[in-house]
């Protein structure tokens, strides 16, 4: 008779960490939050980033002495 009670514990302990693991994928129960890849912080294209036009602009000037 004891055995029997430790199996029924062990059972009822197995099924609840299965479904405690499985909350996070789920969605049921407190999930914790994905993290989501952070966007560039820069623009994509260099002709849209106003450093870089920044710094070919000055390089236009110092090449030439006068602004293109």
């Amino acid at each position: 008779m004891p055995l029997l009670v430790v199996l029924v514990i062990a059972v009822v302990v197995v099924v609840l960490v299965m479904r405690a693991s499985a909350s996070g994928r789920t969605g049921g129960g407190a999930r914790t939050p994905r993290i989501r890849p952070r966007r560039p912080s820069r623009p994509v294209a260099p002709d849209d980033d106003p450093e870089f036009m920044r710094e070919l602009e000055r390089r236009a000037r110092r090449d030439d002495g006068s602004p293109t």
